[in-house]
């Protein structure tokens, strides 16, 4: 997802807007500008590729203004993007910001504007000629056009320009975050959002607005949350909230639990390895307060905040989510299933309001996002609140939308994520999601000895994955033997299914090449002819003592694909010799219960996929074509 970053105040509005830039290049972009206020004029600069082709241009030619002057004018108010290419390729002409005719005013868009192009047609009916390719460039022309049109009101600027801003963003579809400043309004920057997030953060005479905190949170940690189909208005002092409607809207203002610090690499080679050996405390945390590992008991019901008859009577539980999150969503069907001796369904978000899903009041919806701002997944949520459903969201972020418009929401508190591909985002998740659970089977008359023994294995957790951490040597010797490989295949059965899933999901997103993962029981049913001399094959293998007969079928599958010249690089746990003999290379996790498996399986293909990704020479930060948070369906 592209990033926005706005400010105004008295500091130099460039110097902060482009510190703000640096900070959501996780998030992945092909292309960045600046603009901001000179004189009685719109500066602006944009190039495409990194945001040092960027500080590069504005070395060799500097805005003029872009010192602050103290009083509001002359460089003190700006606005940001960095933009991966939807409509139009990577060119300086299609990057943000995007300037009207005159020069005047300066917009930058998240999202898609979907009826654009007949909107297009209409501005080149009036003899406006639109410069680019993008969506995005028509809100300038528009904003203008509108600002235009309330010429002579008693408005100061800034209320003229949300007043526009309100105009156009009644006219626009699709899902968008729109930020603008105009030449005629030097101490205000005005905001929208429908679908795409957006945030102020308030300081002391001074304020931002940001597509995440993370782009102002060296400035300040106060920060307030926008609602669906609402136009901000931005002073150094204060910030007017209103409905597209024009109706005044409350806003709630809230602390970011986390400073700029916990955004740096801390020592690290990359945000992927800082995030990796942060999942020990990051998995402590999300159970912090809601477990007591020695009693096996929780604490969960209050937090939630839902009637205890609604999970009682629920008929049925349905997981939706994307990507990483969908793996965790599996797990916790098998949890779920398991202790509340509830159905489970899990659903991909991008496809579940396609096909006409059979949910209603007696049904609870559970949404895992780590953004909160994923955009399948909050069009899922909606359409499940239509039904009547009761909505529960799995989400890191405070603020974000998926869990404002669900009924109650559980934290993962695993803290800022950067690096593209999710890993503590993934472990924490699935923590939440067992913790959930747990929660269910206690509501609804489970298996209290069970219970009590599986919260209390939970409540081990953390010291688990720091030792499972604390043995990945061989595994990134492995990776950097492997480096050379185009083809890697995942099997798994039960709570190792997810993982091998995962663990494809991995290597496809930091390698760049194919990566598979398999039900090991499907095996014979195809994936076995693409099994040869020297493929490596990495099995998560089942408890021989928990899982029973499964532990020997994945053993028989093992034996196949060896049988048939594959390289077997098997994961099992400490104690399980019975695999011994046919593993090419061994990785050993601590003994747990078969559904927290994953917790601690997962660790080393995270390692794996970003030792092998470093070793081939790629970013795992920034992979190609992938963005931290797909906001636009």
């Amino acid at each position: 997802m592209c990033g926005i970053v706005g400010y105004v105040g008295a500091q130099s509005a460039l110097d902060v807007v482009f510190a703000g830039l640096r900070r959501l290049e996780y998030r992945g972009y092909d292309s960045a500008g600046v603009a901001v206020l000179a004189g009685d004029q719109v500066a602006c600069v944009k190039k495409a590729g990194k945001l040092s082709q960027l500080e590069k241009a504005l070395v060799d030619d500097p805005l003029p203004g872009s010192d602050a002057t103290g009083d509001g004018h002359g460089g003190a108010t700006g606005i940001g993007h960095t933009r991966w290419a939807t409509h139009g390729g990577p060119t300086d002409t299609n990057a943000h910001p995007h300037l009207d005719a005159s020069g005047r005013c300066a917009v930058v868009h998240n999202g898609i504007i979907e009826n654009f192009a007949a909107l297009r047609d209409e501005l080149a009916a009036r003899g406006t000629a639109v410069r680019s390719q993008t969506d995005s460039e028509i809100a300038a022309h528009l904003l203008a056009e509108e600002y235009a049109a309330l010429e002579g009101s008693a408005q100061p600027g800034g209320a003229r320009l949300a007043g526009a801003m309100r105009a156009v963003c009644r006219r626009l579809e699709g899902a968008f975050t729109l930020v603008a400043l105009h030449a005629d309004a030097p101490d205000v920057i005005v905001g929208a959002r429908r679908n795409s997030p957006l945030v102020v953060g308030c300081g002391e005479s001074e304020a931002f607005l940001a597509s995440d905190v993370s782009a102002f949170i060296d400035h300040t940690r106060t920060a307030m949350e926008l609602g669906q189909d609402q136009v901000v208005e931005v002073h150094p002092d204060r910030a007017v909230v209103t409905g597209f409607d024009g109706a005044p809207a409350d806003a709630r203002t809230y602390r970011v639990d986390w400073d700029a610090s916990a955004a740096e690499k801390d020592g690290h080679d990359s945000f992927m390895l800082k995030e990796i050996a942060e999942q020990p405390k990051a998995v402590a945390d999300t159970l912090l307060g809601r477990l007591d590992p020695a009693l096996g008991t929780l604490t969960l019901g209050p937090e939630l905040g839902l009637d205890p008859a609604v999970l009682r009577d629920a008929e049925k539980v349905v997981v939706i989510a994307c990507g990483t999150a969908h793996h965790a969503g599996l797990v916790a069907r098998l949890a779920v299933e398991r202790w509340a001796k509830l159905p489970c369904e899990v659903e991909l978000a991008s496809e579940f309001r396609y096909r006409d899903p059979i949910v209603g009041p007696r049904t609870l919806v559970v949404a895992v996002s780590q953004s909160g701002e994923t955009a399948d997944t909050l069009m899922a949520v909606r359409h499940a609140r239509e039904q009547g459903a009761t909505v529960l969201a799995v989400c890191n972020t405070n603020g974000s939308t998926i869990p404002r418009e669900s009924d109650a929401v559980l934290y993962t508190h695993a803290g800022p994520e950067v690096a593209v591909a999710s890993t503590k985002a993934f472990l924490t998740q699935l923590v939440a999601c067992l913790l959930l659970a747990l929660h269910l089977g206690e509501v609804r008359g489970g298996p209290g000895d069970e219970l009590r023994a599986a919260a209390r294995a939970l409540g081990r957790a953390p010291e688990d994955v720091a030792s499972v951490l604390a043995t990945m040597e061989p595994v990134r010797e492995l990776a950097r033997g492997l480096a050379h490989q185009e083809t890697v295949l995942f099997l798994g059965r039960h709570a190792g299914y997810p993982v091998a899933l995962e663990g494809a999901l991995k290597l496809k997103e930091l390698a760049y090449f194919h990566a598979e993962g398999f039900a090991a029981g499907e095996l014979k049913h195809g994936p076995i002819a693409l099994v040869e001399p020297g493929l490596p094959v990495i099995v998560v293998v089942p408890s021989p003592v928990a899982s029973g007969v499964l532990h020997g079928k994945i053993v028989s599958n093992i034996q196949e694909i060896r049988a048939r010249g594959a390289h077997t690089i098997v994961l099992a746990e400490e104690g399980d010799e019975a695999v011994v003999p046919y593993a090419d290379h061994l990785i050993r996790v601590p003994a747990v219960p078969p559904l927290l498996q994953p917790l601690v399986a997962a660790v080393p293909l995270q390692v794996f996929a970003c030792e092998l990704a470093t070793a081939r020479g790629n970013d795992v930060d920034q992979p190609r074509n992938l963005a931290k948070s797909v906001t636009v369906e």
